[in-house]
């Protein structure tokens, strides 16, 4: 179970990272509505991927009790 959690929070972690890089292209080519878009996205799964890393943490914990 706290496999799927890592996983789970992996997951946001790499989809944060990918809308930080798109954010960044786009503001680089003066595009800051889409980036800003893309730079919520990025929060957005940033935020998730902190709850599924905490998640993940608490039931990694638990197995070794």
């Amino acid at each position: 179970m706290a496999h799927q959690a890592h996983k789970k929070a992996a997951e946001h972690h790499e989809n944060a990272a990918k809308a930080h890089h798109a954010a960044a292209a786009h503001h680089e080519k003066g595009d800051h509505k889409a980036g800003a878009e893309h730079s919520k996205k990025a929060h957005d799964q940033s935020t998730e991927a902190h709850q599924h890393s905490t998640e993940a943490h608490g039931k990694s914990l638990a197995a070794t009790k």
